[in-house]
């Protein structure tokens, strides 16, 4: 097999050296079939994503699962032969959380075990608990009063589901057509759809967070064993989700499990129709309370040009995931890729001319908390529009993070002038099939706490294979769902991209910095 790769990347090196396009911007044809080679022959990043993934296991901030992972990439990067590898406190957070146990089943009116997983910061059964479910809807406050005095003792089952458990004959994975792709790249003045769906937390809460909030007070008050909630997602799938909040002084609240369409359907049905349902729970959960500070984990190739050698091109993915699984794409692909990136570098010699600096998130999924950390303590405030000397000294930071699928192009942010530049960096990968280029913005995962103060930070298209239906935030997102041949392609593209970066002549052209538009309330900027 191997054989046969070095064939097919002798045929992609005769046809990149051939090419002669009309960009002015330098490609370095011979370090892109380097890093094709190494990238496809000797590639590592399952390797990566296995010790990631099944060996760490689930990495929700705060948890020890995070904290072994930190420990673990540094000391990988630092094999590697990266230089300044460190785990870098970014700020406070609130308190960790953890599984210790999780175990619920239907034993009336036969036996039946359930899939069902614990909600962040929910606090565990601590012990085995048996009851009556009892069904309960509550579309408003008002609502409440008729449940008052009747649910001591009881669990509840808080009928939330979304009736979309019909057969599905589209398929779940699915890969940009052309079309797709050209619709991408000519329609460049919208937010796009394929983001991250991660989103942060509003400035101020829903109705329906208040009208949850108050759910969560009504049923703890009144006595109620426990609470079984969900029904997004089906055949066996669940998503999930915090289901209290990590604030020291956050308020008491029952454990709660969110279970899979189908089996809190039947509970739904059951008590629907009068039937007596009973069911037993154990689970226990752990609040981690000793540390509040979260860290990013840190590691350089150091630049070689005495002019440039300060300036910095960035790269990286977030590490934290959900708790169900093993985050394997959300975003586990992302840290393996450029993991894998910089490995690569390293492996085949470069001597970057800017320093490649490579970090690695926390607290992305409560908020973009652990770059948004790094940047205000590195370069300057969001908010304030504050900027530290460093920020001019960063030319790009480049993200993944929409899944495991390839890359298929770069979003531009809004910054025409890289059109060109662009183009020509992602020529030399068009056989592999990345090809789009495109002025469109896409949100909210870690290159936004770039583009905030004004530097460039960059998502790549990728293709969207299972993300949004099968994985993302779900007891599915495991290293089964991920494409060892998608992560060895996006290694070779983001590499490609960071070399470029580290060798031009001068940093990346930059959009307007945004101003700032009401420091009195709070500030908020625009372009």
């Amino acid at each position: 097999m191997n054989k046969i790769i070095s064939c097919l990347l002798l045929a992609a090196a005769v046809t990149i050296l051939s090419f002669k396009g009309d960009h002015s911007e330098k490609v370095d044809l011979k370090i892109v079939t380097k890093i094709k080679n190494e990238g496809f022959n000797n590639s590592q990043v399952l390797k990566t994503m296995f010790e990631l993934t099944d060996v760490n296991g689930p990495r929700l901030t705060g948890s020890t699962g995070m904290k072994n992972a930190e420990k673990w990439a540094r000391q990988k990067l630092a094999d590697w032969g990266l230089a300044n590898a460190k785990i870098e406190p970014w700020g406070g957070f609130g308190k960790g959380w953890e599984i210790n146990k999780c175990y619920v089943a239907m034993t009336v009116p036969y036996y039946q075990q359930l899939i069902a997983c614990p909600r962040a910061w929910t606090p565990g059964t601590n012990g085995s608990v048996q009851g009556k479910a009892t069904l309960v809807r509550i579309e408003s406050v008002k609502d409440m009063e008729k449940y008052v005095g009747s649910l001591s003792g009881k669990i509840v089952v808080l009928s939330t589901m979304n009736g979309d458990t019909k057969p599905n004959f589209t398929a779940d994975a699915k890969r940009l057509t052309d079309e797709e792709l050209q619709k991408t790249a000519t329609d460049p003045h919208t937010e796009d759809g394929n983001t991250n769906l991660s989103q942060k937390p509003p400035a101020t809460p829903t109705p329906a967070v208040n009208l949850r909030k108050a759910i969560d007070s009504f049923l703890y008050q009144e006595g109620a064993l426990a609470v079984l909630s969900g029904g997004r997602g089906t055949m066996g799938t669940l998503f999930t989700s915090n289901g209290a909040s990590r604030a020291w002084d956050a308020k008491p609240v029952l454990p709660e499990l969110e279970m899979g369409s189908e089996h809190l359907g039947r509970l739904v049905r059951l008590l629907e129709a009068g039937k007596d349902v009973a069911l037993e729970m154990d689970t226990r959960t752990t609040f981690l309370t000793n540390d509040s500070i979260e860290n990013n984990v840190v590691a350089e190739i150091p630049g070689t040009d005495p002019e440039l050698k300060d300036e910095l091109v960035i790269l990286g993915g977030h590490m934290d995931s959900w708790h169900a699984a093993t985050g394997a794409t959300d975003n586990g692909t992302g840290v393996g890729v450029a993991m894998e990136a910089v490995r690569i570098l390293k492996t085949i010699g470069v001597k970057p001319r800017r320093t490649i600096r490579i970090v690695l998130w926390s607290g992305e999924e409560q908020g973009l908390l652990g770059s948004r950390g790094y940047v205000k303590n590195h370069f300057g405030n969001r908010i304030t529009m504050e900027l530290k000397p460093e920020q001019k000294k960063v030319s790009a930071y480049y993200n993944l993070d929409n899944g495991g699928g390839k890359i298929r192009g770069v979003y531009m942010q809004g910054n025409d002038e890289l059109k060109d530049i662009f183009s020509a960096w992602l020529e030399p990968f068009h056989d592999l099939g990345a090809t789009t280029v495109t002025t469109r913005n896409t949100g909210s995962t870690d290159h936004i706490s770039f583009d905030e103060v004004g530097i460039p930070g960059f998502q790549f298209i990728q293709d969207p294979l299972e993300y949004g239906t099968r994985t993302h935030h779900t007891n599915m997102d495991t290293y089964d769902r991920v494409s060892g041949n998608d992560l060895m392609q996006a290694a070779v593209v983001m590499a490609s991209f960071v070399y470029n970066t580290a060798m031009r002549d001068d940093k990346l052209p930059r959009k307007p910095l945004p101003v700032v538009k009401d420091k009195v309330n709070g500030g908020g900027w625009t372009r």
